[in-house]
């Protein structure tokens, strides 16, 4: 039985958290070796004088991230892979295989966006809340602070003090393993994934696995970056690993878009497998994670794997779309790829913003923020959520409890375009989910709840009922 020696401060609260930390550090600094047997939870809870809620609760975190995995008859164990730990990780494939795009698979179909394509989506913050108050006084705050030599052309790659403070701020609040050498600021996870696609496929062609269903928005953008696309079913596990092809695949592991899924820690270790026995990267979009209501939100992939997953992430969902606002974390000679095209495209971010951005996270108003948008959110989503039990029982929400939109499945006879239509009508955000697809499946809508105030909701539920009464609702 491992001896853990695990270091609780009880003046600093979250045992449970602090517990998941240490265990965390301990598999990737590979104090902890891959198939070692943890102490039963009543054990180790009487060893650290918690209570046992505690310790199960940092377990079940950890089996989540993937770190551990729990067996019927065996206990709880070290993930028996090498996709965790620091010093047993293969280095990144040098280039990519030229291999030609299977013929028997599905193509990518072009489909038209039937909603607007700029503002307003399922998956927009509320912008009456973004904290201008906030941000002005950290605007304020680099004006009056920073050096004029600051303003200059500077790393293409991003503002040291921003890359320092997400670096902290990824490991404690994402369980990213990342050092700030290794971010690259970006305007976006849609500038960050062009980018390091661009890098990925600049001589070889590249084929890229992407969830189906999966936004539409990114398609284009990832052709257009040379990506050639496999589409793989997503499931309500996730991901269905066992379809996989390609050199690289593209997730969102913590809330699957459109379905609001979360990654299952057994498919989460099959994707690392798959990464490892190929040489294969995996590209992690982060888009939401923050904003998970039932549980704390699992740690990203990058976490298990820095030197086989890149994570994408921005504010663009915590603060505003506008900010345009990212970043990359990538293994180190990825990252200085990256850092090296960013320069050749435009010479890096506005550097007031990045250093606003810093202001803002080291004196913890982003942490507060988040905190408070979290309740929000969460209010409005049950709101939503307890509005179509009442009034529409036929219509199933599906996905967990996070994120800023619910993927609703529609009962018979119901229209994706009319539901849609009415519902923007109705001033609810919403788009059709089946230009998201390949292949045709059931009729389903997203629908945003950010930007609907608890007690509108109600309201807005019965309107549809009242409006779509003419196709089979009572």
């Amino acid at each position: 039985m491992a001896d853990l020696h695990i270091r609780i401060d009880r003046g600093k609260g979250g045992i449970a958290g602090q517990i998941a930390s240490e265990l965390r550090d301990s598999i990737r600094g590979g104090r902890l070796a891959p198939g070692t047997r943890l102490p039963a939870t009543r054990d180790l809870a009487t060893d650290l004088q918690v209570s046992r809620g505690v310790v199960v609760e940092a377990y079940e975190q950890l089996v989540a991230e993937g770190f551990l995995v729990s067996r019927v008859g065996v206990g709880t164990l070290v993930t028996p892979t090498n996709a965790g730990r620091g010093g047993a990780r293969a280095s990144l494939p040098p280039r990519f295989r030229d291999s030609a795009p299977s013929r028997s698979r599905t193509a990518w179909r072009d489909t038209s966006v039937r909603a607007p394509y700029y503002g307003h989506r399922p998956t927009s913050p509320d912008l009456g809340h973004f904290p201008r108050e906030r941000w002005l006084a950290a605007v304020r705050h680099v004006l009056t602070t920073v050096p004029s030599d600051a303003l200059d052309y500077g790393d293409p790659g991003g503002v040291p003090e921003l890359r320092e403070e997400l670096a902290g701020y990824l490991r404690r609040v994402r369980a990213a393993d990342v050092r700030p050498e290794h971010l690259i600021i970006v305007g976006g996870v849609a500038q960050g994934l062009s980018l390091i696609l661009h890098v990925l496929a600049q001589r070889r062609t590249l084929r890229l696995a992407v969830e189906d269903p999966t936004s539409h928005r990114q398609v284009p953008l990832l052709r257009r970056a040379g990506a050639h696309l496999v589409p793989v079913p997503v499931d309500g596990q996730g991901l269905d690993v066992r379809r996989l092809s390609g050199d690289a695949v593209l997730v969102t592991p913590a809330h699957q878009f459109p379905t609001g899924v979360v990654l299952s820690p057994p498919r989460r270790a099959a994707l690392m497998e798959w990464a490892f026995a190929g040489n294969r990267v995996i590209l992690e979009d982060d888009y939401d994670a923050e904003f998970r209501f039932d549980r704390e939100p699992v740690g990203c992939l990058q976490g298990l794997a820095p030197d086989r997953v890149i994570l994408s992430g921005s504010v663009s969902k915590a603060l505003a779309p506008g900010l345009r606002l990212g970043w990359l974390a990538a293994p180190p000679d990825l990252a200085e790829a990256v850092r090296r095209a960013r320069g050749e495209l435009d010479l890096g971010s506005p550097v007031i913003e990045q250093y606003a951005l810093a202001h803002f996270l080291r004196t913890g108003g982003y942490d507060k923020h988040l905190r408070r948008m979290r309740r929000e959110y969460r209010r409005r989503r049950d709101a939503l959520v307890r509005a179509l039990a009442e009034e529409l029982p036929e219509v199933r929400v599906k996905g967990i409890e996070a994120g800023l939109h619910v993927y609703l499945e529609l009962p018979g006879g119901w229209d994706e375009p009319r539901t849609v239509r009415v519902a923007l009508e109705l001033g609810m955000s919403a788009e059709p989910v089946a230009p998201m697809r390949t292949k045709r499946g059931p009729a389903a809508v997203v629908v945003g709840f950010a930007r609907l105030p608890a007690h509108k909701a109600a309201e807005a539920v019965r309107g549809l009922k009242v409006r779509m009464s003419g196709q089979n609702v009572d």
